[in-house]
């Protein structure tokens, strides 16, 4: 193939040395694949808890109060790593999981636990958005909801609840964004994603270098436009609120 002679007489140590692509690139797509899933997953699973926790944050119990910050805490000040490995080899490794392969890549003995880790994780920070997002709404809206008869749940559920996720979408774009990149992480427990794609690939064919430039250039390609993507709708919707 002309793609092949195309990178023939380069040096198997060279940075700009692709020429795996053409046997090896079924890897990338598959580990991209991975990779979306991990991220759109975890964070999606993220939202439901993120949501109790900052309502438990705002909660004028203090036992509720603390429950949610300890939580919070908890996982944003300690390693993504060091979560992951207890949540797999700690709580998964008491439960058996079926070794079944779907997507002809997606081993779910490997992708639940690693999905749970990152959600748990994920949960710790929208947790925060959600509750800035809350704050954000005028407290004007609840006295006004509370003067129409309803009462604290039925206020935050159908007054501020609506306006702070309409506030807070952006955030939440931007979180799967970040989760694209930390979900790398889950190459170190064998997960397929796209960073394990990448090591297997320069092990296997002994070019150390260019297969972590595909995989950081699939990265940026995901993130880049993506980043640029939510500017633009956070633009939008302010520019929107002025009106």
């Amino acid at each position: 193939m002309w793609f092949s002679e195309l990178f023939k007489g380069m040096s198997p140590a060279s940075f700009f040395n692709f020429s795996f692509l053409p046997k090896y690139g079924n890897f990338f797509l598959q580990g991209l694949g991975y990779t979306l899933l991990l991220a759109i997953v975890s964070v999606l699973l993220a939202v439901l808890p993120a949501l109790m926790l900052a309502i438990m944050r705002l909660s004028k119990n203090k036992v509720v109060k603390g429950i949610a910050g300890a939580y919070i805490a908890a996982f944003r000040s300690t390693p993504l790593l060091v979560q992951l490995s207890i949540i797999y080899f700690g709580l998964f490794g008491a439960i058996t999981i079926p070794r079944i392969t779907i997507l002809g890549f997606l081993d779910i003995s490997r992708f639940i636990p690693g999905v749970v880790a990152l959600a748990l994780n994920s949960s710790a920070y929208v947790a925060e958005i959600f509750r800035a997002g809350i704050l954000a709404v005028d407290i004007g809206q609840t006295e006004a909801a509370r003067s129409l008869g309803l009462n604290g749940f039925q206020s935050m559920r159908l007054i501020v609840l609506p306006q702070a996720i309409k506030n807070v979408l952006p955030a939440l774009a931007n979180e799967i964004v970040t989760m694209v990149k930390e979900s790398s992480i889950c190459m170190t427990l064998g997960m397929s994603e796209l960073m394990f794609a990448a090591k297997n690939v320069a092990t296997t064919t002994y070019i150390s270098i260019a297969p972590y430039v595909v995989a950081a250039i699939i990265y940026f390609c995901i993130n880049y436009p993506a980043s640029k993507a939510i500017e633009a709708i956070e633009r939008r919707m302010r520019r929107g609120d002025k009106h």
